[in-house]
């Protein structure tokens, strides 16, 4: 029920339940857990890539098998990272790209609204369904869809639980581009194989300092900014820098 394929520094993930839409049952849930966990410690990593098989990234929670729980929904509202994959992927210390393949709703739009960079095909589609299944998002998306696309907008979607198209994604700041369906995977790839060209170390503190920072004010984030960096700064030489520019300018040539 999940596929990972390493390429070069590359992890593809890929959630394989397409007969249920993907849909993250626990066994799922913790697969993913496990994977993500087992890829952040592995040196050979730099870069994951989470997408879905068929036509669905994932419709979320399993709610057949929730039904049949008789711990009911207490999966919406897990903290521990096996039951809860928002909190798998953001724990990643790596740059989780979501190859967004098709329907990503509920849950699995929360666990979309988890990436780092999210890139669409043209079927992708997402839908915030909490209010017409009559529960509340407990993963993040009644805070994180707001801070993405604005207060009016989140609105829009969640308290209506309408679909919004790729095309529309895109223009409302949701994801970073669209491209046709045979495209996306390339795409994701070239974008994880230009940041897996960056040295590790380096590539996960700039990702912990966007991550700390977002989560703070202004004045805090800039602070948190010049500690981290500093820190990190006095580590480089003159001659590492010079090695560097050298390599900047060969690939700038290239592009």
């Amino acid at each position: 029920m999940l596929l990972v394929e390493k390429v070069d520094r590359v992890a593809v993930v890929t959630l394989n339940r397409p007969e249920a839409m993907n849909a993250l049952s626990r066994a799922l849930r913790a697969a993913l857990h496990d994977a993500v966990v087992a890829l952040s410690k592995d040196d050979d990593i730099s870069v994951l890539v989470l997408t879905g098989a068929g036509r669905a990234f994932t419709a979320g929670l399993d709610l057949k098998e929730l039904g049949q729980d008789p711990k009911g929904l207490g999966a919406a509202n897990a903290t521990g990272a096996a039951e809860n994959p928002v909190i798998a992927i953001r724990e990643c210390p790596k740059p989780v790209i979501g190859a967004i393949n098709g329907v990503a709703i509920t849950g699995g739009f929360e666990v979309a609204l988890a990436c780092d960079v999210l890139i669409a095909s043209t079927n992708a589609r997402f839908a915030d369904t909490h209010a017409r299944v009559g529960i509340m998002p407990g993963w993040g998306l009644s805070q994180k869809l707001s801070r993405t696309i604005g207060v009016y907008r989140a609105k829009e979607l969640s308290l209506s639980g309408n679909f919004l198209d790729a095309r529309t994604a895109y223009e409302w700041g949701l994801v970073n581009r669209v491209v046709e369906p045979d495209a996306l995977m390339p795409a994701a790839m070239k974008l994880a194989a230009d940041m897996a060209s960056i040295p590790p170390e380096t590539l996960c503190l700039y990702k912990s300092i966007i991550d700390q920072g977002y989560d703070l004010e202004l004045g805090e984030a800039m602070e948190l900014e010049h500690r981290l960096s500093s820190a990190n700064n006095r580590e480089v030489t003159p001659d590492m820098v010079e090695a560097r520019r050298e390599a900047i300018q060969a690939r700038g040539r290239t592009q």
